[in-house]
């Protein structure tokens, strides 16, 4: 996109007027990758009018008045902040912001200062550490009508990297069949994203678990476990049961036995190379607490599902 400094008068009534603005103030260093209908017409499917992936860096402001539809910004990395009618909403790494369609709101990026911000053909200051977001624009359709009940705009530590490499595949793809093949997974991160946040206790479990899940191999006690969470020892115990019905380290081993289980089933690793992958450096110690998992050793687990 061509850098712009472009300003027009909003239609709100003269309150709001005065607050906000519909304006891009996008410098020469923000890249941005455009989806709309003309390169990837299968997200209509989806009521998405407009999708984007943004490395943003020195001078970004954008502002819309009582825009027609939804909006939502996740931050990938860096900081930005989001000016509403109810509130100045800061969105740091890992958090998401949904703005129901009709509402005002104005983006910057962290720091941003509109009286000091630099000329197009300045450098960004030192104090403007680059953002990297993705966003969406999303039809006032009845698809999305609960997005107007949205009681928390702001959702943070959740984990949307999936939907940033589905848009990016989506933006390259010139393949239509392998574009369409991507929209399930689109549509799939967008329903999460709608699915109200019960509790934070519930977020960072989620936070906590995914982050165990990547690194299996890990040795993780319970002090790794609180320290990674920061909640004491009993509560993360009550937390876990109340949300699993299993205690910490039982819901750790529940998820090294899944992993096991897809990789006896999907690969030909020797049992001892998936049982160092899953967190076990003694292949006996894996092999019986599988057997007391699954009710069958590994090998037999594997030989089972390679006949059917």
């Amino acid at each position: 996109m061509q850098p712009a400094n472009f300003i027009s008068s909003g239609s709100q009534n003269a309150h709001v007027q005065r607050t906000f603005r519909d304006i891009v103030n996008i410098g020469p260093d923000c890249l941005e990758r455009f989806i709309d209908s003309t390169n990837a017409p299968e997200i209509k499917a989806l009521d998405i009018e407009l999708a984007g992936c943004s490395n943003l860096s020195g001078a970004y402001q954008v502002g819309r008045v009582t825009p027609p539809n939804h909006t939502i910004f996740y931050s990938l990395k860096g900081s930005g902040k989001i000016l509403t009618p109810s509130g100045e909403y800061p969105l740091p790494a890992s958090s998401v912001i949904i703005l129901p369609a009709h509402q005002s709101f104005e983006v910057q990026i962290a720091h941003f200062d509109e009286s000091s911000a630099p000329q197009l053909d300045e450098a960004p200051r030192p104090d403007q550490a680059p953002w990297d977001i993705i966003w969406l624009n999303l039809s006032d359709s009845p698809r999305w009508q609960h997005f107007f009940d949205v009681e928390h705009p702001v959702q943070h530590n959740i984990e949307l990297s999936g939907l940033h490499h589905a848009m990016e595949l989506l933006y390259l793809e010139t393949n239509s069949q392998h574009r369409q093949a991507v929209i399930p997974i689109i549509q799939q991160y967008l329903q999460h994203i709608a699915t109200p946040v019960k509790s934070t206790h519930q977020v960072r479990l989620s936070a906590l678990f995914a982050a165990v899940e990547k690194q299996l191999q890990f040795n993780w006690d319970i002090d790794a476990l609180v320290n990674k969470v920061h909640y004491s020892a009993p509560h993360l115990h009550r937390l876990c049961l109340a949300q699993f019905g299993r205690s910490p380290m039982q819901h750790v081993i529940y998820l090294r036995m899944v992993r096991a289980k897809n990789l006896l089933i999907s690969t030909q690793w020797p049992i001892a190379y998936i049982a160092n992958y899953v967190g076990y450096s003694n292949v006996f110690t894996f092999s019986k607490r599988f057997k007391k998992s699954e009710g069958v050793p590994p090998s037999e687990f594997r030989q089972r599902h390679s006949l059917e």
